[in-house]
């Protein structure tokens, strides 16, 4: 059975005529003039604002301490279109079910990943006998609720090269080879250390914090796939700021939308007052093929059609020669190449041609 189409709110309030009105003014205020260099104005409004900005590369997070990249490097990451963020991170919101403090204390210990290190007092080498020793926390072991023989059957799942043993809460590794090193001992140890015991790989601190009645899971590293697969999590506003795992898991709009959201964010908190539409013209540019683009060499202005606009921006001679060897012809149709070859470019009035019949 087909159920009835809901009313659709936004619907409703269009047709009121004083919403029509605040409707068409501000569109109006948004048309700009046609032959109007609207690609010169965004690329001055966002880079001239972006030199005043700080040269900090990171700031505090949260209440808490996590340190994430912001100011004018994130700019850059996000425009150069990197493929990891310096400092991944994550906003984790909650559903309505679990929008509480102990809800969200748990989700936040089952995110973050937990090593083997974390559940140890000590890890020392035993020369005399060349084994490693590890003395496990039984304090810790309680509170994510594990044993020492999970935690020996999963040394022993993951490295094979040693005979594995425990005692009360110290295990022994004893490596099998028959000749023995310090050294080997030492990568042992190293190895040990940080196998991954719980949480999701990736994600190295995560803390809760109350904003605006909602209870967020701020995280320190980044996994949105794993993350959108637990229960209590809430996929319609979670996200995070690497802006290629949201294209591979939501897809490239989703992903237009965060390179908006996260450059109008840094801008905002150096006190920027860019216009949004200038960035939402470079999302949609760096975008529009289906996948993401660097606005450099590599990306936009690299792969532009015409030959002068390439060579103008970086390697010239490169560009050129290859145009010379391909016997490429340049059309002339942006501003770029006509100022350069000393023509009317096509911009405000350039793009009228008069012909008069005498």
């Amino acid at each position: 059975m087909v159920k009835d189409k809901l009313p659709d709110p936004y619907a409703e309030a269009a047709e009121d005529p004083k919403v029509k009105k605040k409707l068409l003014e501000r569109y109006n205020r948004m048309v700009y003039e046609p032959g109007e260099a609207v690609g010169v104005v965004a690329a001055q409004s966002i880079s001239e604002p972006a030199t005043q900005t700080t040269l900090r590369s990171y700031h505090r997070e949260g209440k808490v301490g996590l340190e994430v990249t912001q100011g004018l490097p994130r700019l850059i990451e996000l425009f150069d279109a990197k493929k990891t963020p310096r400092t991944p991170a994550m906003d984790i919101y909650l559903d309505a079910e679990h929008n509480n403090k102990e809800d969200a204390r748990k989700i936040a210990a089952k995110i973050k990943e937990t090593k083997l290190k974390h559940f140890l007092v000590s890890d020392s080498l035993d020369i005399l006998n060349m084994k490693l020793e590890l003395e496990l926390d039984k304090k810790q072991l309680e509170t994510y609720d594990i044993t020492g023989d999970a935690i020996v059957a999963l040394i022993s799942k993951t490295i094979k090269t040693a005979d594995i043993s425990i005692s009360g809460n110290i295990i022994s590794l004893e490596l099998k080879k028959e000749d023995v090193s310090v050294k080997g001992l030492q990568d042992l140890r190293v190895k040990a250390r940080n196998l991954h015991v719980k949480g999701i790989k990736g994600i190295e601190q995560a803390i809760v914090e109350l904003q605006d009645e909602c209870w967020v899971i701020k995280t320190l590293g980044a996994n949105l796939a794993r993350v959108l697969e637990m229960p209590g999590v809430d996929m319609t506003t979670s996200r995070s700021n690497d802006i290629y795992e949201i294209a591979r898991v939501l897809g490239i709009e989703a992903a237009r939308n965060s390179i908006i959201k996260e450059a109008i964010t840094t801008m905002r908190e150096q006190g920027v007052d860019t216009d949004v539409r200038h960035l939402l013209l470079v999302a949609d540019a760096m975008t529009n093929d289906g996948e993401i683009r660097a606005i450099g060499r590599y990306g936009l202005a690299g792969r532009k059609s015409s030959v002068l606009s390439r060579a103008n921006f970086e390697e010239t001679v490169k560009h050129l020669i290859w145009a010379a060897a391909n016997g490429d012809i340049d059309p002339l149709e942006s501003v770029i190449e006509n100022i350069i070859v000393g023509n009317m470019a096509p911009v405000g009035t350039g793009t009228i041609k008069l012909k008069i019949k005498e």
